[in-house]
């Protein structure tokens, strides 16, 4: 298979060089940034570099630095910077066509046939399942089902999870539970109630009970006629919460929702924006319980190279909008078109996922030993090519350890490998590489991160 460009090992020596950042034109670029563009912006506060080319899994600076990135764009690169295979098909159909509204086209066409065969229990000859194209972002994706939801079943309530991520739209925000973002906005998730999500860390002596304690209160809220919870219009799950930390939801917590969604006539929302394309080393993340979803949520890879498209699969039984109930005026990109088709190609030819169960073999091997080595690392989790380190400052206080991810990530960076935090308070350090990197490139970066753990906590930086 093609693997993303990287370097060398023997260019490695320069690549993971320690630096001091920002350079001197990043700098100029950030006070620039400070001084013109909203306060809300995230990234460049933690990474303190600009930008000035990236090609596979290698980001270089103004400055000249480069850097191993293993955060894909926020898991958008599938296959990295600038794949060349998918970068020609987009120049090619720049030139063609790109904005078609929601108009018929050939390279529209040849994306909606290749992206439903995917779904699971998908019959081409009965068009069991449906496509609806969004706006350019998940979250309008999670926006319009929401809205599929209550306009099918007639009612209005939504279930969601505590620790879930959904978008920071004002619908989408309301479905998301970090209290931080939702801060003095009112009428923000109104009719959404949040519910207990099982990964088995709450209770790290009853592992087996864990599912069990949550699936319970579960369907007594939902079904008790006396709980104050009206049946839900849907129920949203995340089957590994991304930005809540890399938490892998329980087996039998996951199918015993999906069912308790279909026994209460709701529709069960699977949201696949982060864990979808092949992250978690299938197509969609929910192939591994066997659970039945009635609308599924993709963006982020689905191009394969960046440019935007946002889609909803849903069972044509749930086909119940009238024309214009939910449109954007970007659903049409045809050149997300073109390179989405080209992208499941390649994830077939080039043995794509075959390649992610060899990544999640190797960030495992490479990360999971510190986990015995600190009482502050509480844990080491993931699946495919997602993944996270979560950090304690003491074994009784595991939402104090943001301190030491950032401080990791600030070292990780500094030389040459970039990562994210996510979590509570910012706890975990994520990875989520591009689904072709290059496995001894790989290695090196884990060394990087697992060097820059044993510094902060043997030396005490993040004290």
């Amino acid at each position: 298979m093609t693997t993303t460009v990287g370097a060398s090992r023997h260019d490695n020596l320069e690549l993971f060089s320690t630096r001091t950042l920002p350079g001197p034109r990043s700098a100029r670029l950030l006070a620039d940034q400070e001084r013109q563009e909203s306060n809300a912006r995230t990234y460049p506060r933690r990474l303190p570099f600009g930008i000035a080319s990236a090609r596979g899994s290698i980001i270089t600076d103004v400055d000249g630095h480069r850097y191993v990135d293993l955060l894909s764009g926020a898991g958008v690169l599938a296959l990295g910077h600038s794949h060349p295979e998918l970068t020609a098909i987009a120049q090619r159909q720049l030139e063609l066509f790109v904005h078609g509204l929601d108009m018929p086209t050939p390279a529209k066409a040849e994306f909606t046939d290749k992206l439903l065969r995917r779904v699971p229990g998908y019959d081409s000859g009965s068009d069991n399942w449906k496509i609806h194209f969004c706006g350019p972002t998940g979250a309008n994706a999670v926006d319009a089902a929401v809205k599929l939801a209550r306009v099918a079943t007639g009612r209005h309530g939504v279930v969601s999870f505590q620790g879930g991520f959904h978008g920071t739209t004002h619908l989408t925000m309301g479905l998301t539970g970090l209290l931080a973002h939702r801060a003095g906005l009112a009428g923000i998730g109104d009719g959404v109630t949040f519910l207990p999500y099982s990964d088995n860390r709450n209770y790290p002596d009853q592992r087996g009970a864990d599912h069990r304690f949550h699936t319970t209160l579960i369907e007594s809220l939902l079904t008790d006629p006396n709980g104050g919870i009206p049946e839900p219009a849907a129920i949203i799950l995340e089957i590994v919460q991304g930005e809540g930390g890399v938490v892998l939801g329980d087996h039998n917590f996951l199918t015993t929702v999906a069912d308790l969604a279909h026994r209460l006539g709701a529709l069960l929302i699977i949201d696949e924006i982060q864990t979808g394309c092949g992250r978690t080393g299938t197509f969609f993340a929910y192939e591994r319980h066997g659970i039945r979803p009635d609308i599924v949520c993709l963006s982020k890879a689905l191009s394969g190279i960046g440019t935007p498209v946002s889609v909803l699969l849903y069972r044509s039984e749930h086909d119940v909008w009238q024309p214009g109930s939910h449109t954007g005026t970007f659903r049409g990109n045809q050149i997300a078109f073109a390179t989405g088709s080209a992208f499941l190609d390649l994830l077939d030819r080039d043995g794509i996922l075959d390649h992610v169960a060899a990544i999640e073999r190797a960030i495992d091997s490479s990360l999971s030993p510190v986990r015995d080595r600190y009482l502050e690392v509480h844990d080491v989790r993931g699946i495919g090519a997602m993944w996270g380190i979560e950090f304690a400052a003491t074994p009784d206080h595991r939402d104090t350890g943001g301190v030491i991810a950032k401080a990791v990530q600030s070292l990780c960076v500094r030389r040459g490998v970039v990562t994210e935090v996510g979590g509570r308070n910012d706890s975990v350090l994520r990875l989520l590489p591009p689904l072709n990197i290059d496995l001894d490139l790989l290695a090196d970066a884990c060394t990087v991160i697992t060097t820059a753990i044993d510094e902060v906590l043997t030396t005490g930086v993040a004290q």
